[in-house]
């Protein structure tokens, strides 16, 4: 059966890639037959309704899903369309009490148009009671137009009529209200990195978060991401190479952990394992494959460079007694720190992936990259690894992209001719390990320099 997705206007790159991996947690077969990035009507293709409402359950990009009862350019097309469809199904919902909404996407119907759309279904003979509070069926009409974006971006031609029409039986929502719920500007206890909690909540669902699993972050911050993992019934864990980040002010903690005070809030105290202080290179976890999950949003390494626990010589340090002490057993200890590279970072995480995942587990990584075209940085890969999805969010003059990888099981290997990532040794300052850092900065210092140049034009009198 056909049905109709109705998406949410945003995050575009993620929306496929999140139905599909609901499709995948679930068990369930699910077929893409028509999606555009410009609008928020996709079709799919499921078993039943059933299917349908599992799909649609936990989804966060997803407002809606819908039978689809047909669909043409015009409403000739259209109710030609819902004759062939669903004709032999009229009389199952002839005396139900029903609704008829008209939803226009970037466009606008007047009371007495609205009214004539209702009055051309009239052949469906619903000879019920219309009722528009809590309807036992809801039929709803949705016209999608040319919005001004696509107009713009892609010399699409404006019309005052609907280039595509549906109709359809509405069957279920997603979770959209979840959002709200984890609004960052209610949580107790966040950072300055802290993801907002709809990316974390779809980073969360693309990488299958779910009852019975263990979910880990390395670098935990303010813990959002486990906050949003453990909303799917995960349990959850996390480090951070500066425990600062989850520990958090001495007023702040709740059993000596600030991060603490978000699961409280939701409710959320009993999937939280634990939260500790290390490096990825220097992990106490056991090197065995028990996580269902990793899921990461590591440093850029632009403000300052990357470090991680060592010497820059890589010779360890003589131990130190103070007043009877070793300094690395005294209260406020900094342990050492190195110039760490961001290639060997990704090539970092995506080993201990390797070593840590279950067979089918799943790696979500975000990583910055360039918005210019010209300049490639290629997504990271490893042959025990595979790339389910890479999905971009794009700023002003930079973008950064969710990779979802998936464990593969012994002796299968995947392609990694697409991807390169730099060896160590390759550079020993914070710009030579990390090309992100470099460019990020020299456009910087390039926009800053036109700025100031188009300053002092401004302020050249008119006569020179």
């Amino acid at each position: 059966m056909e049905y109709l997705v109705v998406l949410a206007q945003c995050h575009e790159t993620f929306r496929q890639a999140e139905l599909q991996a609901l499709a995948t947690l679930h068990g369930i077969d699910l077929e893409i037959i028509a999606y555009n990035e410009w609008t928020p009507h996709c079709i799919v293709r499921l078993k039943d309704d059933t299917a349908a409402r599992a799909l649609i359950s936990r989804s966060i990009l997803a407002k809606d899903i819908l039978e689809l009862w047909g669909q043409g350019a015009t409403y000739e097309e259209l109710h030609a369309d819902v004759h062939r469809r669903t004709q032999h199904r009229w009389a199952d919902y002839r005396h139900v009490a029903y609704s008829l909404s008209v939803d226009c996407f970037s466009g606008k119907r007047s009371t007495a148009k609205k009214r004539e759309i209702f009055e051309s279904f009239t052949y469906l003979q619903l000879k019920g009671p219309v009722r528009l509070k809590n309807p036992d069926e809801q039929f709803r009409v949705a016209e999608e137009y040319v919005t001004d974006v696509e107009a713009c971006a892609i010399k699409t031609k404006k019309s005052s009529e609907p280039r595509r029409i549906y109709l359809g039986r509405w069957i279920a929502k997603g979770s959209r209200d979840v959002v709200d719920t984890h609004n960052l500007k209610k949580r107790k206890y966040i950072s300055t990195t802290s993801m907002d909690a709809e990316l974390s909540l779809v980073t969360a669902n693309m990488a299958l978060a779910a009852p019975g699993k263990v979910f880990y972050d390395p670098f935990v911050g303010a813990g959002s991401f486990l906050v949003a993992a453990s909303h799917f019934g995960a349990l959850t864990m996390g480090s951070d190479i500066d425990p600062r980040a989850f520990r958090g002010k001495e007023h702040e903690r709740q059993n000596g952990i600030a991060m603490m005070q978000n699961f409280q809030q939701y409710n959320l105290t009993s999937k939280f394992l634990d939260a500790f202080t290390s490096d990825l290179t220097n992990t106490p976890l056991r090197e065995t494959a028990f996580l269902d999950g990793i899921i990461c949003d590591p440093p850029y390494g632009v403000r300052e460079g990357l470090r991680v626990l060592g010497t820059r010589d890589g010779n360890p340090i003589p131990p130190v007694i103070i007043d009877g002490v070793l300094a690395h057993y005294r209260e406020g200890f900094i342990p050492p720190k190195r110039p760490y590279g961001f290639e060997a970072l990704q090539r970092d995480v995506l080993d201990f992936a390797v070593r840590t995942l279950v067979p089918h587990g799943r790696l979500a990584m975000w990583m910055p990259t360039a918005s210019d075209e010209a300049v490639e940085f290629p997504v990271p890969m490893h042959p025990n690894l595979e790339v389910v999805s890479v999905c971009v969010q794009p700023f002003s003059n930079w973008s950064r992209r969710l990779m979802i990888y998936r464990r593969l099981p012994e002796g299968q290997t995947s392609d990694v001719t697409l991807g390169r990532i730099k060896a160590d040794g390759e550079g020993v300052s914070a710009d030579d390990l990390n090309a992100f850092r470099v460019k990020y900065n020299t456009r910087n210092i390039l926009r800053a320099e036109q700025e100031k140049a188009t300053q002092n034009k401004g302020d050249t009198p008119e006569h020179e």
